[in-house]
Parts: structure tokens; C-alpha cells; sequence
């Protein structure tokens, strides 16, 4: 059964932003294409300087007989944008439940899906996150998480853990990365969308952030998984493009979102950590945590 067997069933609309993801998209679309017993239209925002990857998109789509919308921006308008470009075609289509996915995502189970829908198809939760594995490994990425209001970070649950079963029980976490988050679309007329200031880091923080207070809390659901290319498009996490919007997002996400005191303690914080690092940086990457700091202590 492909992706789109089963018109009479709810319609997810599967949303995912492309930025030099080409190498990237064989495994996702292979991925999409075994999935049963969901109701799939795929909606790619291509963010890249070059059509390469919606037309390769196109190209697989049409091959795995996946319906899917491609929206080639002709430029990086950020992960924050993209995914609200996607999400608002989604809900115009009449999809009744939003995924969001990264496409540097693998999962070959044809009912990750199915399994990830299933809570919030019965009304137990809005919000669903699978177990996340850094790809081709045995070892836990998330499996869970918290945001800290005193250093505004995000903790995962058993990242970097062998997975021996430690965290296959279905429970309700704080926080889980949007790199693959099952959605009802009811959430987006309470949360809103996401916040497009932040471009890239800390946006799925900031949205998971909003709905904990909407009180809409996200279920972990292990018995789906996934497995994650970490920081497959942006090149890692000491990049000056990397150290540059993490620095200033967190800023901003602290100051936009903590309150008093925690957002004096959680800025502060952040501050003195990045300058401690900067040391071990390139000196690129230390002008960009510099430039961060200044950014996000005026971003409003």
C-alpha cells in the first residue's frame, strides 16, 4: 500500500523545507514512500539557491506516487518561514493533522507514521514526537527533553545512549525538536504560528514553548522511530552560521519568553557561556557569537 492508499481516512499534510538537502532526499522520500495506512500530501519548501532539489523532489515524489506541492522560494527565507509556508498550505488544503518533517530523516517501519498518528487520531494528545536515533546507529538523539528557564537550553532525554529499551515507555515530555512532530491542525489556532525572527535555531523551542503554555502538551510516542542526520544542512554547531543564530536566538527566546527574573538570569547566562567558548573558535566564528549577542539584545 502506498502513501496515498486510503482516501476515506483523515488527511496528513507531511511538511518539510529543503536547503541543500539533495543528498539527503533519497532516503526521506524512499522513507515516505512504504508508509501504510495514512493518507499522505507532501508539501517541500525549497530554500536552496538552485531548483536541484525540487526537482529531484518532483521527481521521486511522482515515482513513490506521492501527491505533493513544491514551492521553490529562489532563496534562504529560513527554516521558521518555510515551515509556516508549508503549514498554511496544508491547512488551506483541508489536511486535518500537520507533520512536520526534516527531510534528513529516515524511517523505513511503513507504519512509523501510522503509529505516530495514532494517539492524537483517538484524542488522547494533539502532539506526538517518535524515537529519535541518530541515524544509522543504535544510539538515542531524543527521546524526550526540557527547556531550563535559568540557561535557556534544551535538554534530550538519553542522547547519546545505546538503546536497550530504557526509554520505550509512551509518556508526556516538556519538550521534543520539530524535526518530526505529528500535529493536530487544531494546535495552529491556538499556538499561532512559528515565530519567522528566529530564521533557523530555536523556532521549534520557542513553538513547543507556546503550546505548553496553551496547555497542549506533546506525547512520546517510542514505539515510532526515526533516525536523524544531525546537523546534516548547516554543517555542525561551531559553524559561524551555526554561532551566529544560536547565540541570538537564545537571547531572544529568553528575552521574548522567560519573564522576570528568569530572563535577566537565562540572557546573562547565555552571554557568559558563549563568551567562554569563543576561545576555541575560529575567528570567524568568534566575530559571529559577537554579532549574535549585539543581534539578539536588539531583536524585538
Amino acid at each position: 500500500m502506498n502513501a496515498n492508499s486510503g482516501y476515506a481516512r483523515p488527511l496528513i499534510g507531511v511538511v518539510t523545507v529543503l536547503y541543500q538537502s539533495d543528498g539527503v532526499l533519497e532516503d526521506f522520500f524512499a522513507s515516505l514512500g512504504v508508509q501504510q495506512h495514512v493518507n499522505l500530501k507532501l508539501y517541500v519548501i525549497d530554500n536552496s539557491a538552485t531548483e536541484s532539489g525540487s526537482i529531484t523532489s518532483r521527481r521521486m515524489a511522482d515515482q513513490a506516487g506521492i501527491d505533493t506541492q513544491i514551492v521553490f522560494n529562489n532563496a534562504n527565507v529560513g527554516v521558521a518561514r518555510g515551515n509556516n509556508q508549508g503549514i498554511k498550505m496544508a491547512l488551506a488544503d483541508g489536511c486535518d493533522y500537520v507533520l512536520l518533517a526534516n527531510n534528513d530523516v529516515e524511517f523505513r517501519d511503513p507504519m512509523t507514521i501510522a503509529k505516530l498518528l495514532a494517539p492524537v487520531a483517538a484524542g488522547t494528545t494533539l502532539a506526538t514526537f517518535p524515537k529519535i536515533m541518530y541515524h544509522g546507529t543504535n544510539r538515542i538523539w531524543c527521546a524526550g527533553g526540557s527547556i531550563s528557564r535559568l540557561k535557556a537550553i534544551t535538554a534530550h532525554v538519553g542522547d547519546g545512549d545505546e538503546d536497550t529499551g530504557q526509554f520505550d515507555d509512551e509518556l508526556f515530555s516538556e519538550y521534543a525538536p520539530t524535526c518530526f512532530m505529528m500535529l493536530d491542525r487544531s494546535v495552529f489556532e491556538r499556538v499561532g504560528m512559528m515565530d519567522e525572527k528566529y530564521f533557523v535555531y530555536y523556532d521549534d523551542t520557542d513553538f513547543v514553548w507556546r503550546m505548553n503554555h496553551a496547555d497542549i502538551h506533546l506525547l512520546y510516542v517510542p514505539v515510532s522511530q526515526v533516525g536523524h542526520k544531525v546537523s546534516f544542512s548547516t554543517g555542525g554547531d561551531e559553524t559561524p552560521f551555526s554561532l551566529f543564530y544560536c547565540t541570538r536566538n537564545r537571547i531572544y527566546f529568553s528575552r521574548k519568553n522567560l519573564g522576570f527574573p528568569y530572563s535577566v538570569i537565562a540572557a546573562g547566562y547565555s552571554l557568559i557561556a558563549m563568551l567562554a567558548k569563543c576561545p576555541r573558535f575560529t575567528p570567524a566564528g568568534r566575530k559571529s557569537v559577537i554579532r549574535g549577542i549585539v543581534a539578539g539584545m536588539r531583536l524585538a
